[in-house]
């Protein structure tokens, strides 16, 4: 049998499951991007509102392509299980915050009326780096209409995405989408919605058949969408919401509503995320299979150490960046996450330009170094050949997949002139630095340690020589 509402009275005692009610209330949040982390993260923040006596806080999940995963939740009513593990312990939870589903791609009217429904007051996305496109922004758009048409409140819309200043981004998106009629919505939208900035921090792998089995032995019953994430999880949002009074709910849940959200958001860009594409990037070329895999060798815990301690860490605000750093490595060795090394290389190059220029550009204008950078740089372009240490090919999944493998091709003849031109594009390195001698110099030299030697040889190289 499958976990559903039916079943939900049948799981053991030890489970945390939803006692509210999940029928009676219209959804208060419409979420767009319905994949693992949101259902990890966010959902579980609105879970213990719900619990709260709250009834305010119910999700309509909008998956963006995926009609596979909304047909499984639908099959089980919107219900999971979550396994949250790491050293501390092992517990599974299942939260009951997803109460409607719809597929943006062929359901496109109901999200549109999901968001200019009277009870929804907020609108999330996690819909990747990459979803910020004109569609995304007519979406938003269409639904706001509709609510200034009807005289409903204004919402508040909330970037969750890996992108600085995202609500920035987003309201900047929604205004593009506009017509020249459109003057009276966006003069209500500025009025009366707000879209502030946020960063979310939890790791959540792509599910696996073991946590599938885990979760069907832990529930006595069949779940296909179950997950598992670590305890650590962080939400930190703008204080700029339509309605004030959500900032004290929130933080009742651990969400943190402040003023500077930025301090944290490019800690977490070019810390966690920063390191995970370096180490993932590592991990395809040398055919580790997880971050845990990577993070456990140890050359590559020092390169990531260093790497955040010695050329991330001095250009960034917050000021207790040695303990996340100090936490971050140990997340990232969590036995139970199988964080697989080729999920978190996706989209590398939509990645790359928020993660990793900063802090070089930081390092060059005070005359630091920036070894860490340019080596990972370095195996960036060796990536591109789409072929691990051991022969064995992989996917480059990334919207510039076509380009990149073109110009990546040419390292087993010409690396130099390969190296030059990866390093030429502004769209992954921005303006200043492919037209930085020094910079290009010590990525070139880098890739030809890795061609010769191999990666684990190069970084264990420059490990020892920054010793």
């Amino acid at each position: 049998m499958h976990l559903s509402a039916l079943t939900l009275a049948s799981l053991p005692a030890d489970i945390h499951t939803p006692t509210y009610d999940r029928r009676r209330h219209a959804p208060g949040v419409v979420h767009l991007g319905l994949g693992a982390f949101h259902r990890a993260h966010q959902a579980m923040v609105f879970d213990q509102l719900l619990a709260s006596g709250d009834t305010r806080w119910g999700i309509h999940g909008v998956g963006m392509t995926r009609p596979d995963l909304v047909n499984q939740l639908r099959a089980q009513d919107g219900l999971y299980a979550v396994r949250v593990a790491d050293g501390q312990g092992l517990k599974w939870q299942v939260p009951g915050a997803l109460w409607r589903m719809s597929v943006a791609t062929t359901e496109r009217e109901a999200v549109v009326q999901a968001i200019a429904a009277p009870a929804t007051r907020w609108v999330t996305l996690t819909v990747t780096e990459k979803g910020y496109t004109p569609a995304l922004g007519q979406l938003l758009l269409d639904g706001l209409r509709l609510r200034q048409q009807a005289g409903l409140p204004g919402i508040t819309v909330a970037s969750c995405d890996n992108l600085q200043g995202n609500g920035h981004k987003l309201q900047a998106l929604v205004k593009a989408s506009a017509l020249p009629d459109d003057s009276s919505v966006l003069h209500w939208l500025d009025a009366h919605c707000a879209f502030p900035c946020s960063m979310v921090d939890r790791i959540v792998p792509a599910a696996t058949a073991e946590v599938l089995a885990a979760a069907s032995q832990a529930l006595g019953l069949r779940d296909d969408a179950a997950l598992s994430t670590e305890g650590f999880w962080e939400w930190v949002i703008e204080d700029r919401l339509a309605d004030p009074a959500d900032a004290a709910l929130l933080q009742s849940a651990g969400v943190r509503v402040t003023a500077d959200v930025h301090s944290y958001e490019e800690t977490k860009l070019r810390m966690l995320n920063g390191s995970h594409t370096a180490m993932a990037l590592m991990g395809a070329i040398t055919g580790r299979p997880f971050i845990a895999s990577c993070i456990g060798v140890s050359h590559i815990q020092a390169f990531v150490h260093r790497l955040m301690g010695q050329e991330v860490a001095p250009h960034l605000s917050r000021t207790d960046w040695r303990e996340y750093r100090d936490a971050l490595i140990a997340r990232f060795g969590n036995p139970y996450l199988k964080h697989s090394v080729h999920q978190i290389a996706t989209d590398s190059s939509q990645k790359i330009p928020q993660r990793w220029p900063p802090s070089v550009l930081g390092q060059i204008e005070c005359g630091a170094g920036f070894e860490h950078h340019a080596l990972a740089a370095a195996v960036f372009v060796r990536y591109t050949l789409a072929e691990d240490e051991n022969g064995q090919a992989y996917t480059l999944n990334d919207p510039q997949a076509t380009s990149l493998m073109a110009l990546g091709a040419a390292q087993r003849t010409e690396p130099e002139a390969c190296v030059r031109a990866l390093l030429s594009r502004e769209d992954l390195w921005g303006k200043r630095l492919p037209a930085h001698a020094a910079w290009i110099a010590r990525v070139v030299h880098w890739h030809q340690q890795i061609l010769q030697g191999g990666v684990d040889a190069t970084v264990q190289a420059l490990v020892q020589e920054k010793s």
